[in-house]
């Protein structure tokens, strides 16, 4: 499975950013996704899981509210929307499949399968 992160950039804090992942390789419909970030000198952390269908959602609390996942079976393709950010939220996002099977829980944890990040650096 291959995958590729894209959108990330500098804002403003209160600003938004739309991340975007093309996953290649698998048939998306097959698993559940995630997205996870990895901040300087941080461990990664889980942020959102989606189910197959898309239909269970789980938000660790510090996005809840704020991002908001999607994805695209047919295009095989994930989406992050990201809305107030904060500098806490300055980090290297990445995309995430579940390929051991894992499931999607709360709180979202870290799939094992995951491509390059990309880098979101909010300013105060």
């Amino acid at each position: 499975v291959q995958l590729q992160a894209s959108g990330g950039g500098l804002v403003q804090a209160g600003g938004s950013l739309s991340l975007s992942c093309a996953i290649s390789g698998i048939s998306l419909a097959r698993y559940t996704i995630g997205w996870s970030r990895q901040a300087p000198g941080k461990e990664r952390e889980g942020l959102v899981c989606a189910s197959r269908n898309g239909y269970s959602q789980f938000y660790a609390d510090s996005v809840k509210g704020r991002f908001t996942v999607s994805r695209n079976n047919a295009d095989n393709t994930v989406d992050l929307q990201m809305n107030n950010l904060q500098p806490d939220d300055t980090a290297v996002y990445y995309c995430e499949v579940d390929t051991r099977g894992q499931g999607c829980y709360e709180p979202p944890i870290v799939f094992a399968s995951r491509g390059q990040g990309t880098q979101v650096t909010v300013s105060s």
